[in-house]
């Protein structure tokens, strides 16, 4: 089923989305200046796993398995080195964890077979692993400090939606009108602050706008 669009909630005369950006990337970073990952990791790989862990979960979810995990698994050979079935176990409350466990071990092998067990800082080099779309790589990317995109995911989608940023519905197709309005320098930071905000204040079925920074002159989707 598609998802819910949120791009005929944007009615309102608020101005040109272009003068509007820098305004709202600042009003949102006063009011999230803590936004950053909720994935919690301490190498490039912990970040890749948790990042391919997260489809389809929650954030806290991730957390929680790969707490134990990470203590267990601490390099490519590690995950390869295990029956398939333990592995399974070990991710199963992640939700699929079939495909998951297939693609984790794609993945360890090609690092292992084409970049000395490491992971790759080009973004083409990312998404040519097994069970990595542009999503993750763009996470990724902009995590070790090199955002090549902008991270697109149900909150990000949601909200620009909302703030008439773009009516897209495909999150690449989302990306690109993205990427011609926000700041370079912002790439990293701005699908943080619209998913701070969205899990805060602009819920999917009742956005506070009334508790909103944006919602006066900002937001054509405004309630308040």
């Amino acid at each position: 089923m598609a998802p819910r669009s949120y791009v005929g909630e944007a009615r309102k005369r608020v101005g040109p989305k272009r003068a509007r950006i820098r305004p709202i990337i600042e009003r949102l970073a006063l009011e999230h200046a803590d936004a950053k990952i909720a994935l919690r990791f301490r190498t490039p790989l912990e970040l890749l796993v948790s990042v391919m862990l997260s489809a389809q979960t929650t954030d806290v979810n991730v957390n929680r398995v790969t707490e134990k995990l990470f203590e267990k698994y601490r390099r490519p050979e590690d995950y390869l080195r295990v029956p398939v079935a333990e592995l399974e176990r070990d991710i199963f409350t992640t939700g699929f964890f079939r495909q998951k466990a297939k693609a984790l071990r794609g993945t360890m092998a090609m690092l292992l077979a084409e970049h000395g067990g490491e992971v790759p800082e080009d973004f083409d080099a990312l998404l040519r692993l097994p069970g990595v779309a542009r999503k993750t790589a763009n996470v990724v990317s902009a995590e070790r400090g090199n955002a090549l995109g902008i991270v697109v995911d149900t909150h990000v989608r949601r909200l620009s939606q909302r703030l008439g940023l773009t009516k897209q519905e495909d999150p690449v197709k989302i990306e690109r009108d993205l990427v011609k309005l926000v700041p370079r320098e912002d790439w990293a930071r701005f699908p943080h602050l619209l998913i701070w905000h969205g899990r805060r204040i602009c819920d999917a079925r009742r956005p506070r706008c009334e508790d909103c920074p944006l919602a006066a002159d900002l937001c054509p989707a405004s309630r308040a």
